[in-house]
């Protein structure tokens, strides 16, 4: 496997984390997720009630250890057409998908290459930490629709792709 580098440091609750234990912490499935129909106190009215199902931080108040732990974060739309995807890159932020449409394979790695992938449909979500390399295909032949959150207070940087030449050249499409 091709050695690659993580760009942006690892945040502190992920050192010496292999990457199997940070999927298994950072990604949420819909078949999982708890509809919550009381999550509001307004959610007890009719004409206000709704089911929270949460992924990515908790909003309500109540204990819920099922989600995923998250800070600020900006929000897209990605359309991810058959065959396409993105190269192994990390981030100074987290980045989250949250799959909309389609099948989608997500995957993160370590700096000697293991990879580790996932496979994710509908209204499943994965939370790729600061600093991990990471990334996804659509391997099927539908187009992937997807959210995709990063969280920061300011706009982040550009990917740290892990591959060497990728990020020395990563530049220069902006000046061109």
């Amino acid at each position: 496997m091709a050695e690659h580098i993580a760009r942006h440091p690892r945040l502190p609750e992920f050192e010496g984390m292999s990457v199997e234990d940070i999927a298994d912490r950072q990604v949420a499935y819909f078949k999982d997720r708890k509809p919550d129909w009381e999550a509001f106190s307004d959610a007890l009215i009719d004409g206000y009630r709704r089911a929270q199902h949460r992924f990515i931080g908790n909003t309500s108040g109540k204990a819920d250890n099922s989600v995923i732990p998250v800070g600020a974060f900006t929000l897209s739309v990605m359309y991810v057409p058959p065959v396409e995807g993105n190269a192994p890159h990390t981030h100074e932020v987290e980045e989250i998908f949250f799959i909309l449409q389609g099948h989608l394979m997500v995957f993160l790695e370590e700096e000697d290459g293991r990879r580790i992938e996932r496979n994710l449909g509908p209204w499943d979500c994965i939370s790729c930490p600061a600093g991990v390399i990471h990334g996804y295909q659509n391997d099927s032949v539908e187009p992937v629709y997807m959210q995709v959150m990063l969280g920061t207070g300011q706009k982040p940087d550009l990917m740290g792709y892990a591959d060497e030449d990728l990020f020395r050249n990563r530049d220069a499409h902006i000046s061109g």
